[in-house]
């Protein structure tokens, strides 16, 4: 059994054309996000996350996303046994099939 739960990239997608307020953080590197990320989410590296988790909230929900799901994966276990409401997007970019953007 899943330590966290899990969403699949189409229901990412479906849920931002619905409208939907999502809290999707991107834990891949920079060359890697050089090439596009998922409009709206934020970029915080895997290795920066034990320094930034002043800037989550654990009443939210947040989405974890790289480039296949195993780093987000990792991402959410870590985060889980922090107290955080954690989903890792499996498939990751890979399977990413909606809209991306670049980021400065």
């Amino acid at each position: 059994m899943e330590l966290f739960k899990t969403i699949t990239p189409e229901e990412v997608q479906k849920q931002l054309e619905a409208g939907k307020t999502l809290n999707l953080i991107d834990v891949r590197e920079d060359d890697e996000v050089a090439e596009g990320m998922i409009p709206t989410a934020v970029h915080i590296k895997m290795g920066d996350i034990p320094e930034n988790l002043d800037k989550l909230d654990p009443d939210k929900e947040y989405i974890f996303i790289c480039r296949s799901s195993g780093r987000s994966g990792r991402v959410c276990e870590y985060l889980i046994n922090q107290g955080f409401n954690v989903c890792n997007m499996v498939g990751g970019m890979l399977e990413w099939e909606g809209p991306l953007e670049q980021k400065d």
